[in-house]
């Protein structure tokens, strides 16, 4: 009897154990919801070269935006954005025994238009946000990373050289709105002409120091080059056409506040190359005024400031609950079109039981123009004659831009999610006589 139950037992725990591996061979199949990647796992194969050093990566990110009501052109329209991303992410010890080694190479592609430029901002003007961040940077294949990483010390020292971009280190924020000023790193969107986000890189070294487990700071230096932003030179590694280095440091702490995560960022960064003054000419008038050239400043400089924190849990389960983050900038008033701007989000993961990997967020930025660029456009105005708004040589006199949106994000698969989005625009591009817009929105991110 006791031979005939050990035999069942083990008959049970087989098909158990058969079950298991049926649900996880599903799982890694392609397009089934329970799989990282659309395309699966490639019958085992992604995963024997993740385990040999080579994590494969690919995704694509498409927005949609349509104007719904006011902005500078009310014909009702939709415009689509996207990129394709494909890389690899290398564990340099595995592959070759290169101890605390890693490397990275990405590339990416975006096309399409966005309803800001077309539809909602004044075209002399434009706007200062953007209602679908994943446009910019010209329709072309840029290289957008390629670096090589070594930890030192027992890994309290961190070195990373190559092509990247100081948002991927500095400043960094998450990308779950879809307008601009609630995705990504914000210096890079507010620091004119000098801090390239992601996709366009650079030349660049960053070292990072861990004082302690929560908390590190860190130093960078990324080669200023204009010429890179030009259509055709996504693959540029020459320093050709270099004006000068942004130069960011930073303190990161990350503490658990009752046991939840936190995030708080403080950081300054400087431009060397030289800069032209949004106002003054060289003998401290006002060059709109004297037409005289504007004064050169030697160096540019700003800095910022980010807190994220996850404020509860959802019946104990510490993967949902509602996060609360802000940002702010500030940056020179001589040289710098945007003086400040400020941004509060909220998030909550996993708001319904039946939806525990869905989120919904909601989210208010405010983006101001320097008061001397304002100032420069009225005397502009003055000195060519114009001071009616509706003359095609009025400059527009901008002042400050508010960005709102609240959307929802339905984890549809673990590859795949759709986040259908409402943007409200007030005075887009800073511009009183521009009405406020409604935008809809729709984001969808999938990993291939």
């Amino acid at each position: 009897m006791k031979m005939k139950n050990k035999a069942r037992l083990i008959c049970q725990v087989s098909a158990a154990a058969a079950l298991v591996l049926a649900g996880n061979a599903m799982a890694d199949e392609a397009f089934s919801s329970d799989s990282k990647w659309m395309t699966g796992d490639w019958g085992g194969e992604r995963t024997k070269l993740i385990e040999q050093g080579i994590d494969i990566k690919m995704d694509y990110v498409g927005e949609v935006g349509g104007n719904l009501h006011g902005g500078f052109n009310d014909d009702k329209t939709a415009r689509y954005a996207d990129q394709f991303g494909l890389g690899a992410a290398l564990d340099l010890e595995k592959l070759f025994g290169w101890d605390n080694t890693q490397a990275k190479i990405q590339l990416t592609n975006r096309n399409g238009e966005n309803i800001s430029n077309d539809r909602i901002g004044d075209p002399r003007a434009g706007t200062l946000s953007s209602s679908q961040e994943v446009y910019g940077r010209g329709h072309m294949v840029r290289l957008t990373q390629l670096w090589i990483q070594h930890q030192f010390f027992d890994n309290k020292l961190d070195v990373k050289a190559g092509y990247f971009g100081e948002g991927e280190d500095f400043n960094t924020f998450p990308c779950e709105f879809q307008n601009l000023a609630f995705c990504g790193s914000q210096v890079g969107n507010w620091a004119t002409n000098i801090w390239y986000n992601w996709p366009v890189s650079q030349a660049a070294i960053r070292v990072k120091y861990h004082i302690n487990d929560e908390l590190y700071a860190q130093i960078g230096a990324y080669n200023q080059n204009p010429t890179q932003l030009e259509h055709g030179n996504g693959f540029k590694l020459s320093g050709s056409g270099t004006e000068g280095t942004v130069l960011p440091v930073e303190l990161v702490w990350s503490p658990k506040v009752n046991n939840l995560p936190g995030e708080y960022r403080v950081g300054y960064y400087k431009s060397t190359a030289n800069a032209d003054d949004v106002l003054k000419d060289d003998n401290g008038q006002d060059a709109a005024t004297t037409g005289n050239p504007y004064r050169v400043h030697d160096s540019k400089h700003g800095y910022w400031f980010v807190a994220q924190q996850q404020l509860t849990s959802h019946n104990g389960d510490a993967s949902r609950g509602l996060n609360i983050a802000a940002n702010a900038t500030f940056h020179d008033k001589d040289t710098n079109f945007i003086d400040n701007y400020q941004s509060l989000m909220f998030v909550y993961k996993g708001p319904f039981d039946a939806r525990p990997k869905d989120d919904v967020g909601i989210g208010f930025a405010r983006i101001h123009v320097n008061d001397d660029v304002k100032k420069n456009a009225e005397l502009t105005n003055v000195a060519n004659g114009v001071s009616e708004y509706d003359n095609p040589l009025f400059s527009p006199i901008r002042e400050t831009e508010y960005n709102y949106e609240i959307n929802y994000g339905f984890h549809v698969t673990n590859w795949l999610t759709v986040r259908p989005n409402l943007q409200y625009v007030t005075h887009p591009g800073g511009v009183d006589e521009v009405d406020n817009a409604l935008v809809a929105g729709l984001k969808i991110q999938s990993v291939f």
